[in-house]
């Protein structure tokens, strides 16, 4: 070779070589930088170029891309339902997605590879692309419900119901909440400045409280006491007598634990079901000191307390609380201290106890079709936890009859139906009223839905109206009504 021609060749090497350290320069090292960049929108415009799949929910359309009149979008989002459904769908901005949206994205935008065939059939055919449909368990006349219910109170709060046999969620409210919509446009500016306004109202309107924040269960904890109370013996059931003081001593410690309001709970002894009726607080801290810390967190382990869960957005995780002494046991078993747990959770207690003990794993997707509706996939109930016996989870039904029947629950009573339920007042942050809390499920021996509720700093005085029993316990009465009369 000679010698302009090896010149020529060590020139193209090198231009070669530092076209290749170029390219890695800007994919590794300046990727961000530029994805960032303003002028670069080909990923943007990309985003809307395929027909993202429907969102749905008893023939109802939750969420669907349509044509757009503008040239640079070919397909813009919509939600025909957007605040009754926001917490569930959540949005599709520019750069983001949230709840269903994010979770169910591969399948939604058409590139999961459970669509593989569908792709490689849509190429050949020449037909455009598509993303999948994805259909949800939702019963949209329990989710119209609970919505109104909710709303009418005027307090921020939440509602979940689940199908006690399977596990599938029938209604998931998060109160207050926003219009998909405004998030789901294509002008940045417009979206993100209507998202950071969202992001810093007070009331939190994008939080599914559902799911992404715990509480204090107040009361409603009690049956998973009571629940672990029957399982330590099973001789015990709703009439054996516990002990009822007015205020019940704590080791340690110069306080007691006084009943609601400081009322006395029968005479110094009471039957089990009297103390769940009236929700007494004595007999149950005492009964959760005599069982320990380890068994009370073991019984409520096995309602699923702890579990990684998603359904499929990710659940918040729930907690009975640190071991510390006996003192903050018995405040713990009432379903205060630093136990914290999710309306979710609280709901699959209620579904677990309905359902003879077992708890089923919670699930928000029912199926999801490709364009042309055949099925990728489909629900499979599964088992979660074997949470109680079927004796003991009987005996709890019962008890919650009752609570319903003659005790805090007289306003969950659907004519006809029979509803076991549990109240819970739950105290807060000091200055705050306390949460007013309400579990349940109906028909109570052949149980159809099972609810959860939550009204955040819902109870303003002693008495019936100060408790869930005043201001939750309605709202799920609502629900059942519409789903099961």
């Amino acid at each position: 070779m000679n010698g302009p021609l090896k010149r020529a060749a060590v020139a193209c090497l090198v231009m070669f070589g530092l076209l290749m350290l170029n390219v890695n320069y800007l994919q590794a090292v300046r990727a961000d930088e530029l994805r960032e960049d303003a002028r670069n929108q080909r990923n943007y415009f990309e985003r809307y170029a395929v027909q993202r799949g429907r969102i749905t929910a008893g023939n109802e359309i939750l969420a669907q891309s349509v044509e757009s009149k503008s040239g640079n979008f070919k397909y813009l989002r919509e939600y025909p339902q957007g605040e009754l459904y926001a917490h569930v769908t959540g949005f599709f901005s520019p750069e983001s997605e949230s709840q269903i949206e994010r979770s169910e994205n591969s399948l939604l935008d058409g590139t999961s590879s459970d669509l593989l065939i569908r792709r490689g059939i849509d190429l050949f055919t020449g037909e455009p692309s598509k993303g999948a449909n994805v259909d949800l368990t939702i019963l949209p006349k329990a989710q119209k419900a609970a919505y109104e219910a909710l709303r009418q109170s005027g307090k921020r709060g939440a509602l979940v119901a689940i199908e006690p046999k399977t596990g599938a969620i029938l209604a998931m409210v998060s109160l207050p909440t926003y219009d998909p919509a405004v998030l789901s446009g294509t002008d940045k500016g417009k979206v993100f400045a209507a998202y950071d306004k969202l992001a810093a109202d007070k009331s939190q309107p994008l939080l599914n409280r559902n799911i992404d924040r715990t509480y204090p269960p107040g009361s409603t904890f009690k049956v998973v006491t009571a629940a672990a109370f029957l399982e330590d013996d099973d001789s015990r059931d709703g009439q054996t007598v516990v002990a009822a003081p007015q205020v019940l001593d704590l080791p340690n410690t110069t306080a007691g634990l006084p009943n609601y309001g400081g009322a006395a709970c029968g005479a110094g002894q009471v039957p089990l079901v009297f103390a769940l009726e009236k929700s007494c607080n004595t007999p149950f801290g005492k009964i959760g000191m005599e069982l320990g810390y380890d068994k009370m967190r073991e019984a409520t382990e096995k309602f699923g307390m702890g579990e990684p869960l998603s359904i499929p957005m990710a659940v918040a995780k729930s907690d009975f609380g640190p071991q510390e002494d006996q003192a903050a046991v018995a405040q713990a078993s009432i379903g205060q201290r630093s136990n914290q747990m999710t309306p979710l959770q609280m709901a699959m207690i209620a579904a677990g106890i309905a359902n003879e003990g077992t708890v089923m794993k919670p699930y928000l997707v029912k199926k999801v079709t490709d364009s042309k509706n055949d099925v990728i996939k489909e629900a499979d109930p599964d088992e979660l936890t074997e949470a109680i016996s079927p004796d003991a989870a009987a005996k709890m039904r019962d008890m919650m009859v009752s609570v319903v029947a003659n005790g805090t629950a007289n306003k969950a009573q659907v004519p006809g139906v029979e509803v076991a339920g549990k109240t819970g007042t739950a105290e807060t942050v000091q200055g705050q009223a306390p949460h007013a809390w309400f579990i349940s499920f109906a028909p109570a021996k052949d149980p159809k839905i099972a609810i959860a509720v939550i009204v955040e700093s819902g109870s303003a005085r002693v008495g019936d109206e100060a408790t869930g029993g005043g201001t939750a316990a309605p709202i799920a009465q609502k629900v059942m009504e519409a789903v099961l009369r």
